[in-house]
This record gives C-alpha cells, structure tokens and sequence, in this order.
C-alpha cells in the first residue's frame, strides 16, 4: 500500500507545481487601468537678489491673480534708484537752460560790449582820416599813418567780433545743443525707468489664479535672483496622466471619451477626454525576455482632461478605468 501511495503523492506534487509555475508565468488580463491626477504648477522666483521683509500668504491660501505674495527689502536698488533720479534732474536742468537760451543780462552786456567796440572803431577811422590828412601835408610822418591805419582795422575787427557775440546771445543756444541736451533727459528718464522697473519686483506678485502650495522663504531669509519662493497649483487646468504600455492601448485615441472612478471621490464616475499622446523615453521600454517571439515593447504616457468641473479632484489622486469601458481597436 505504501509502494503505491508514495508515486502518486509525487505526481500530485509534481501537477501541483507546474500548475503554480503556469499561473506564476501566465500574465493575467488587466481588467483596470490607474492613472494619477495632475495639474499646472507654476513655480514663482525672484528677479533681484534681496532679503524677504514680508510674506503676505500662507500655504494652502488660495490666491487671485495679481495678488502680492511677498516683498524683498533691497537697499541697493533704493540707492540706485536715488542715484538716477539725480541725474534725470540735472539733465532737465540742463536742457531748460539750453532751451531758454543766454540771459537777459548776457544779452545787454554782450550788446553793450558791441556798442563799445562800435564806437572804438569810428574813433579809430576818425583818427586815421586826420593822420592821413596831416601825412598828405607833410606834417606827420608814415609810420604814423600806418599805425593809425592799423588801430583804426584792428577796432574794425574788434566790432564785428562783439557784434557776432551779441548775435549770438540773441539767437540763444544752437539746435544741435538743444538736441543733445534732450536726449540726456531721455537717457536719464530711461535710467530711472529701469530701477523703477527693479524696484517693482521687490514685490513678488502672482501672475495666475491658484492656490501656495510651497512657501520657501520666511521673513528676514536673504533669496537670491531666479530662486523659487512661491508655488502656485492652478486647478483650473487639471489632467488625469496614464502610463500604458503599448499592447494596452487598443482603443485609446486622440479625442476619445470614456468613462473614469476616482476612488478617493466615492468612486464616483465622470469622463475624460483623451487630449495628449507620447511615448516615455526608453527607460519606460518594456524589454523583451526571449530571443525569439517577443518584442519590446514601449510605454505611452496619455493624458486625459475632465469633460466637468469635479468637484474635489486634486493632483496626487488615484482615477481607475475599467478595461471593459475602452472600445477595443483590435476587434
């Protein structure tokens, strides 16, 4: 009796372990498929280098756009900004004088100094008509008619200088002078423009709706430029990301609606909308085990957005979808 009872408990042993070896090695028919809720991150950062004064959200606050998450305090951009303001006003200073032109005093003495010189030039040919007259009568030499004719051109000369003098206080400052002193002013007002411009964002302000859900600086922390301080979740633009492998994914095309639970919402079900396709790089490839009859095969990261606000989605949530719920392309 045991002669027999011993081959049939090793054949029963031995069904039994190539029966578990089968149902270990046989792939079992996926009847879900999991995705993750995601959605827009926006990580904020500072274009200045500067120490925080002020943090005026919390993490968890929802916040509109344009709102005022944080200050920096920057002495440099306030010097800075001191420094340009200066030069604006010495640059306005210098183009009003270029455009009033000479002063009402520097054009009375310039035309008096004229006058002067004008009458200095008619004593001077007056004499010179006198000499010369003495000269033609034998009384005075010829050196000293020149000489009377030489201080007679030389005030002549004298003249026409203070008249050009006075012409010019007259007319004022030149075009070109005018022109160079205006674009001082406006080199100067851009300056200012530009550490008004940094000055601004000393003030980290949020450029979309959202809600913080990182704060990486506290009041008196120094930040440096390009340092994410603020990250904003907009739920606005939310996405379920799937990563399929691609023997799975018969029936999943650009545009296709079906059907989706999201276990932590009650299993409640809502559909989605297929909107973006790709494969993952090679490190998501599935490699083939045998060297003949198999392939590698690569996986496909899907997105899909909801058709309906749901209320309650937040990244991070697991969402199933039902094999049986997906049109199969193969049949």
């Amino acid at each position: 009796m045991r002669t027999i009872l011993e081959p049939l408990i090793g054949l029963l042993v031995l069904i039994g372990i190539v029966w578990g070896l089968t149902l270990y090695l046989q792939e079992p028919e996926i009847q879900y498929i999991q995705g993750e809720v995601d959605a827009t991150q926006v990580n904020l950062a500072v274009k200045i280098a500067g120490r925080v004064s002020d943090v005026f959200v919390k993490e968890g606050e929802y916040v509109q756009k344009g709102t005022s998450l944080l200050r920096l305090d920057s002495p440099e951009i306030t010097a800075r900004l001191t420094q340009a303001s200066s030069a604006r006003k010495a640059a306005s200073a210098q183009k009003d004088k270029a455009d009033a032109g000479a002063r009402s005093q520097e054009v009375d003495a310039a035309m008096n100094l004229w006058i002067q010189a004008r009458e200095a030039a008619e004593l001077a040919e007056k004499t010179y008509r006198r000499i010369n007259r003495l000269y033609a009568d034998g009384i005075v030499p010829g050196q000293r008619q020149d000489e009377a004719e030489a201080r007679w051109k030389a005030a002549e000369a004298a003249a026409a200088a203070a008249r050009s003098q006075y012409d010019m206080a007259l007319e004022g400052t030149r075009k070109e002078d005018r022109q160079a002193a205006s674009a001082m002013v406006d080199q100067a007002r851009g300056a200012v423009t530009e550490v008004e411009t940094y000055l601004d964002e000393t003030r980290l302000k949020t450029p979309l709706s959202g809600e913080v859900i990182h704060l990486l600086a506290d009041p008196g922390e120094v930040v440096n430029a390009g340092y994410p301080v603020v990250t904003i979740l907009d739920l606005d633009d939310i996405w379920i990301t799937f990563n399929i492998r691609e023997d799975h994914l018969a029936g999943m095309e650009m545009g296709r609606v079906f059907p989706v639970f999201v276990p932590a919402l009650g299993d409640k079900t809502f559909e989605v909308k297929i909107s973006y396709i790709a494969p993952l790089g090679d490190y998501a490839t599935w490699r083939a085990t045998s060297a003949s009859g198999g392939f590698d095969l690569k996986t496909f990261e899907l997105r899909a957005r909801p058709l309906d606000l749901i209320i309650g989605l937040r990244p991070g949530m697991s969402v199933l979808v039902s094999r049986k719920d997906l049109p199969d392309a193969r049949k």
